[in-house]
């Protein structure tokens, strides 16, 4: 289970610049009053004494059920609620289109569920009065989510809005989980390593060499030259991975272009720094010498995976070895982070622990908001998310030593777990831990792999940032254009389309296109996020 960002690129929303004009400060804003209702229970189950119907608007990935309305999980949560739920499903393709459609035309759901609504979105729709305020809802019917934001302060300055107001509950990673909150590794071939006598690499030049060694020396011996030193869908993982070594991205990856220059305390732009020309030089030299799969770019990921199969990585950026590919267990290590040119060694892909800040909203159509933030506080809950993540005691997992495991049924056929539960593809309102998750990140080999990087990871791993309504609409202009050309060079100068010595005309360009006021603007929602 992935829940990869890649390069956070705050995109405008559809009708941005109508919303915030109308927001008016928030006078109209509905707001959420904490009315005495005997009718719905502030502890226990049911919920409600009468049932009710919530119409909720979802995000579907692939790798998820097709119709949630026969998943266990919602089958016997509507049983304990006296709640049933009109999923309105939505595949993730077209789910920022639909989402953003259904706001415009005010025919709205009771509560949109990993919709993916970013922070912007969020004061966005807040403040037009679209979303409810939860702010004193959460105090009397949300008691686990309350209980979690009194233990984990970063969870309340993630989810409030520059207007003061939580709109939102988020997607939630057990600090202490480190695996999960690492997602992708990067792996290294054991076996050809041991084939060709040579150790795990530790710096970036040893990497290259492994990589070279690959191509080269035929570790798997069958004399056809069909391994694949480097795999991946994309070279964006690899890329953020790789920036550590160059003493880059040092504030995680919820912030994979911005960090914070240690020679001037101030913000930093990434991708002008002199050493990220030198990262894109080294994965240059990677693509001339071809140690990067073939059509790299516009490999699909289920291509990529059934390759994979095959094992003739050498090192790829995945999840989980096993899961993804179904190789066996010692077949791949996870890699180290590598110690750069310049004695530099951080991990740079950390994630933060709020994942996702707009997983679960209440529209303002809704007439039972108590209720429903009721039903989602209870897989903030350790049995709640138990049973989210895992489903049923005996049916789909088996406790072994203490620990849950899948039943066999679902080790034989990852397919059947969509019978019990829809978490799959992220972007959930819930709490994950290690106790009641055990996918891919809770293998041992991915656990091992964590603990390998855990002295690197950078002191401060930033959550998102929130900007105001007047700064939203020219940060969004500005994001939308500097990181489209960005994306559009870095690939360049990777696959040689670009050469090196147009590096001062990219950051002339970049300037040109108004970095520095860019700059200003995150400097300051970074000094409101790191206000005491």
């Amino acid at each position: 289970m992935e829940m990869r960002r890649g390069y956070v690129v705050l995109l405008t929303t559809v009708m941005t610049a109508g919303i915030l004009a109308g927001c008016g400060g928030g006078a109209d804003v509905k707001k959420a009053e904490v009315k005495e209702d005997k009718t719905i229970s502030t502890s226990g189950f049911p919920i409600v004494k009468e049932p009710i119907t919530l119409k909720v608007f979802a995000g579907k990935s692939p790798s998820a059920p097709n119709d949630w309305n026969n998943v266990e999980v919602w089958k016997e949560y509507a049983k304990m609620s006296n709640i049933n739920i009109d999923w309105q499903l939505v595949p993730t393709e077209s789910l920022a289109e639909k989402r953003n459609l259904t706001l415009a035309g005010g025919d709205l759901p009771d509560a949109f569920h990993t919709s993916r609504f970013s922070a912007e979105d969020l004061l966005n729709y807040g403040g037009q009065g679209l979303f409810i305020p939860l702010n004193d809802l959460i105090k009397k019917y949300a008691p686990n989510f309350q209980k979690m934001m009194d233990q984990y302060p970063e969870i309340k300055k993630a989810i409030t809005m520059t207007d003061g107001k939580i709109y939102s509950l988020p997607s939630f990673y057990d600090p202490s989980f480190m695996s999960v909150r690492t997602g992708s590794q990067l792996w290294l071939n054991k076996k050809y390593l041991d084939t060709m006598n040579m150790k795990e690499p530790t710096t970036t030049e040893e990497f290259y060499q492994y990589l070279k060694a690959i191509k080269t020396k035929d570790p798997n011996g069958n004399g056809k030259n069909d391994e694949i030193p480097y795999a991946a869908s994309g070279y964006a993982a690899l890329l953020d991975h790789l920036k550590g070594s160059w003493g880059l991205g040092n504030r995680g990856l919820a912030h994979s272009r911005v960090d914070v220059d240690p020679t001037t305390n101030k913000l930093r732009f990434i991708p002008m720094d002199g050493r990220y020309k030198e990262l894109l030089e080294y994965m240059n030299k990677l693509y001339k010498e071809d140690l990067f799969v073939k059509d790299i770019l516009t490999l699909p990921g289920p291509e990529f995976l059934a390759k994979g199969k095959e094992g003739n990585y050498g090192s790829f950026m995945y999840t989980n070895a096993k899961v993804g590919f179904n190789v066996q267990q010692n077949d791949y290590i996870g890699a180290l982070a590598f110690t750069g040119p310049h004695g530099d060694r951080l991990f740079s892909r950390a994630r933060p622990s709020v994942q996702d800040v707009g997983s679960f909203v209440i529209t303002k159509n809704n007439k039972n908001p108590e209720a429903s933030l009721r039903w989602v506080d209870y897989f903030y809950s350790e049995e709640g998310s138990k049973m989210f993540f895992l489903g049923f005691e005996g049916k789909s997992f088996v406790m072994k030593n203490g620990k849950a495991e899948y039943a066999d049924e679902i080790k034989q056929n990852q397919e059947n777990l969509k019978k019990y539960v829809t978490f799959m593809g992220g972007y959930y309102p819930a709490m994950l831990t290690e106790k009641t998750f055990t996918g891919g990140e809770s293998d041992p080999d991915n656990i091992a792999a964590t603990k390998k990087n855990e002295a690197y990871w950078p002191k401060d791993v930033w959550g998102p940032f929130k900007y105001t309504a007047e700064e939203l609409p020219r940060f969004n202009a500005l994001s939308a254009d500097i990181n489209n050309y960005v994306n559009e060079m870095t690939t360049k100068f990777i696959m040689g389309a670009a050469p090196f010595s147009e590096w001062d005309t990219y950051t002339a360009t970049l300037k040109k296109m108004g970095i520095e006021e860019y700059l200003k603007i995150y400097t300051a929602a970074a000094d409101r996020y790191n206000k005491p």
